[in-house]
């Protein structure tokens, strides 16, 4: 019996050149519209779809291979009942499907795109088919990639069929496949519906492998790097790795880290990050500036970091960066001479996140049976957004090192502080449970430098004893969010030490 394959592809590549080996080896090709014009311009036969089921298509395309000559021949077992019921109503096997779908994710991805036109790029016979043969694939092979195609052919010239583990393993593929299309369709009409602003009744995460990772964040712990269907411009996981080791599981996190701090900044900014917690971070007129402060910043804790810089890396910065051992770098590129001066730190990972906002719609957690999703921490403040609550208010060098502070500390693991004064953190106070230790371990780091320098606060003062140390330390003006039931207490005493203090009615936990 002459096998059959039915071949209808959006995506073409590889498309004739696989055809031709399965004419070659004996087998006959169905096809429809496009798909079945591309292969007769290759010179492979091809008999039409519409020749197999005696009824053309209609309603625009919209039905072709929805009828049981097809879908007979995709799901029948080849058992004696089965192909008896083939025989009496004269339907053909069909023994390879080859189908990828209309492109719903970029077409909805355009700007202008309609309502109108996304519904036209909803596919309707392909998942069917999709789906019959992957259920079907102890007796059929379904593909849907077409990077496939040379190994199901090898397997057919090798052994005269695709042997039952590569079909599993393609039905897999293919089930994920129609899998992240509805749940693309179901994302667009769910916004249609629901809005942004509402948080819709089901909601679907679709990632694609990247690459396995040697392990997680410990060498105990299996883990992988997944991407999503659209990545936006200016992302991690669109980045490139120019040189160095392979990217661990904690190298990832911190890049993250550090990528998403300086992207908050319209000035040259570097941060050197440890355990997702900056451990340094400052302004520059130039990258290298910015780089040498956020290093002077905690020299001990830089060593083994991980730098962002949202500024090219340059000649001058990289000069910089081999004076140390760093683990990783992210920026939006790196210049030839910088990678000429960086090849001499081979194992040092670069990775070139190009230009863009990056970022997504949702923020997702996973938790013991379900996950969290929440929107993006975006809240910007500035302007009129700034209450100052004391007598004394900052002048205009404290208001620009207060703001500088207040954009690090939205990166900083609560409870958080920051000191920093002339656009570098001099101290840093990560994940405390209470927000007078945090600013104890900032002030103690800062030492000295505190005198002078401004303090902030990811979430209000639920006592004034934080304000006490900074007053002791020498700070000279704070801000915070306020809306703690105690915030005259705690602006009462700034008014006693001659501090300034000013609220931003923004809360910035990270946890």
């Amino acid at each position: 019996m002459v096998r059959r394959a039915l071949l209808s592809v959006w995506d073409k590549r590889g498309l004739v050149d696989f055809a031709r080996g399965l004419v070659e080896l004996g087998w006959e090709i169905i096809s429809t519209g496009g798909t079945a014009q591309v292969l007769q311009e290759g010179g492979v036969p091809v008999t039409l779809v519409q020749d197999v089921t005696g009824f053309p298509g209609i309603l625009e395309g919209r039905v072709k291979t929805l009828h049981p000559m097809v879908h007979g021949g995709i799901l029948a077992k080849r058992t004696p009942e089965h192909l008896e019921q083939l025989d009496r109503l004269g339907i053909k096997p069909i023994d390879l499907v080859a189908v990828n779908l209309y492109p719903f994710q970029a077409a909805v991805s355009r700007p202008k795109c309609t309502v109108e036109e996304a519904v036209e790029n909803i596919d309707i016979g392909g998942p069917a088919m999709v789906r019959a043969a992957a259920k079907n694939h102890e007796y059929v092979t379904v593909i849907v990639n077409p990077e496939r195609y040379p190994e199901v052919l090898a397997c057919l010239r090798e052994n005269g069929d695709v042997d039952p583990a590569t079909r599993r393993k393609l039905a897999a593929e293919a089930f994920a496949h129609t899998a992240a299309y509805d749940a693309a369709i179901a994302h667009y009409f769910q916004g249609q519906a629901y809005g942004k602003e509402t948080f819709p009744p089901a909601f679907f995460l679709v990632g694609f492998k990247v690459q396995d990772l040697r392990y997680g964040e410990n060498p105990h712990q299996a883990a992988a790097l997944y991407r999503l269907p659209r990545v936006p411009a200016g992302s991690l996981v669109g980045g490139r790795q120019l040189q160095g080791k392979e990217l661990s599981y904690n190298n990832i996190m911190d890049l993250d880290a550090a990528w998403n701090l300086v992207r908050e900044f319209k000035e040259p900014v570097v941060a050197i990050i440890k355990h997702t917690n900056p451990c340094g971070a400052a302004k520059g007129a130039t990258p290298a500036e910015a780089y040498r402060r956020a290093y002077e910043a905690d020299p001990v804790s830089a060593f083994g970091g991980i730098v962002g810089s949202n500024r090219p890396v340059d000649r001058e910065m990289a000069e910089e960066l081999v004076k140390i051992f760093l683990e990783a770098v992210v920026a939006p590129l790196f210049t030839p001479e910088a990678l000429e001066i960086l090849r001499s730190k081979p194992n040092m990972r670069l990775v070139a996140a190009g230009e863009g906002q990056g970022g997504g719609l949702y923020q997702v957690r996973p938790i013991s049976g379900g996950f969290l999703v929440q929107e993006p921490d975006l809240r910007e403040v500035g302007g009129e957004d700034l209450k100052v609550v004391t007598r004394r208010r900052p002048d205009p060098d404290e208001l620009e090192d207060l703001l500088f502070a207040w954009k690090v500390v939205k990166h900083v693991k609560s409870n958080a502080i920051v000191v920093a004064r002339k656009g570098i953190t001099l101290g840093i106070g990560a994940g405390q449970m209470n927000r007078v230790g945090a600013a104890c371990l900032a002030l103690k780091q800062a030492g000295e430098r505190a005198r002078g320098a401004v303090m902030a606060s990811d979430a209000f003062f639920p006592f004034p004893d934080t304000v006490e140390a900074a007053a002791r330390a020498g700070i000279t003006a704070i801000i915070q969010p306020g809306g703690s039931l105690r915030d005259q207490d705690s602006i009462a005493c700034a008014d006693e030490h001659g501090l300034a203090m000013v609220f931003t009615g923004v809360r910035h936990f990270r946890h």
